[in-house]
């Protein structure tokens, strides 16, 4: 594809998923020299930074949510998407357009043949699929001037592309655990230090407190670069009132001893994700936000988190070890009065074992449904008859499509259907869902 031809919105996001055939890991200097060279759009923002294993997405969609109810205008950077690749790229909480998203391609593509016209030993510089989404995106953001944007890293943190940042306004890690382990290292402390990267001096922290391995890197961080440490920990959230569709916590914050919140979600991790945005959002703006945070947490919805698809069908992104653990906290919570099902799928790199035993030994689900996604990376029918065995209520099943279908076909009045294993496999069926209900 001849990126000098690409005129069209279309063509511009071919061109994008086309990027990873051709491009490796770029040194982080480059990045940085080639965003500077752009003259680093959107950065007259404050900028929240997040890192993180677990939790990214679901606290960038609180924080802005408490920007939005506070009158801030808030872009967004996240990632992946599910179903359109201008999900990663929010102006108050609406996807960037198809022209923003094609002006903002171009600008790339022409800064970087001059570029290369400029500096000759650069000539065989490009941008990752990763770099070219996160500078379209800061284009966007420089274009719409927003008071804020929220960046989320795509993978680690010290050498991910957002980290080229030099100021921003907070930091935020989230949840840490095993993740990714091929690149960020197969202990805890590894990977913490690896998500401690995007800390910059003097810049204040806050983090999920749990693990002592991973808060004490963390902690360690801030101080050498005296940034000011803000932890929160499950100490801090107090669990009120299981609804229906809800749950009622407080959480107690080094500004106010209680604050009644509530999230319209059954996923009990949204309390903590919820409580980390707060924290973040009284850090920067405490008088600004405090009227607004009751509604901004009740008002967040996140696809893919916990959704309710259809009645009684939640689709849940959780792909790791730490994320099935938090997903199976919340299906015990659910108030299932029939029987529950679940979909489940993943990709190569995932501790896949661990998670099907985990799914097992739960004893939550009558029936186990599976099936490969549509993915080069997703896990093969074999591999998954494999983590199941073929005990009487695993079914097996060529698509995720024919999967859904049956488990719709099977259910009863009163059951629950989950989905849960990976965005991807989350992707696919919304993408399928969507079609059926234009049908």
């Amino acid at each position: 594809m001849n990126l000098s031809e690409i005129k069209t919105y279309e063509g511009a996001v071919s061109y994008c998923l086309a990027v990873p055939r051709f491009t490796k890991k770029n040194d982080m200097e480059y990045t940085r020299a080639f965003f500077k060279y752009m003259k680093s759009p959107g950065t007259k923002a404050e900028i929240i930074h997040i890192a993180g294993t677990n939790g990214k997405g679901s606290v960038s969609a609180f924080l802005q949510s408490i920007c939005l109810q506070s009158g801030k205008k808030v872009g967004m950077f996240t990632s992946p998407h599910l179903c359109d690749i201008r999900e990663r790229i929010r102006i108050d909480g609406q996807m960037c357009s198809e022209e923003d998203f094609l002006q903002g391609f171009l600008a790339v593509k022409e800064a970087l043949f001059a570029y290369r016209e400029e500096y000759p030993e650069k000539k065989e510089y490009h941008p990752t699929f990763f770099e070219m989404l996160f500078f379209i995106g800061m284009i966007c953001f420089g274009k719409e001037e927003p008071d804020v944007i929220i960046l989320e890293t795509g993978l680690g943190g010290r050498l991910d592309a957002t980290n080229i940042i030099e100021k921003p306004a907070l930091c935020v890690i989230t949840e840490i655990g095993f993740d990714h382990m091929e690149y960020l290292g197969d202990n805890l402390a590894t990977i913490a230090g690896e998500k401690a990267g995007i800390i910059k001096p003097g810049v204040p922290v806050v983090y999920w407190k749990e693990n002592e391995e991973v808060f004490t890197v963390i902690e360690e961080k801030a101080k050498s670069l005296s940034s000011p440490c803000i932890p929160v920990s499950k100490d801090d959230v107090d669990l009120k009132f299981f609804g229906d569709k809800y749950i009622d916590f407080s959480y107690n914050s080094r500004y106010y001893d209680y604050v009644g919140l509530r999230v319209n979600t059954k996923a009990v991790y949204q309390t903590l994700n919820a409580s980390l945005a707060v924290c973040a959002a009284l850090e920067l703006w405490r008088d600004e936000v405090t009227p607004y945070l009751a509604e901004a947490i009740a008002s967040m919805r996140w696809e893919g988190r916990m959704e309710e698809v259809l009645p009684g069908v939640f689709f849940d992104g959780a792909h790791n070890e730490d994320g099935i653990g938090a997903f199976l906290t919340s299906v015990e919570h659910d108030g299932c009065k029939g029987v529950r099902s679940l979909l489940f799928s993943v990709v190569q790199d995932k501790e896949s074992r661990k998670m099907a035993d985990m799914i097992v030994e739960s004893g939550l689900f009558a029936k186990i449904y599976t099936a490969p996604i549509a993915s080069d990376r997703s896990v093969s029918k074999e591999v998954l008859e494999e983590l199941f065995g073929t005990g009487s209520k695993v079914y097996y099943f060529d698509t995720p499509e024919q999967a859904l279908d049956g488990m719709l076909c099977d259910r009863g009045t009163e059951d629950y259907l989950y989905v849960a294993g990976s965005l991807y496999l989350i992707g696919q069926l919304k993408e399928w869902l969507k079609e059926l209900a234009n049908d």
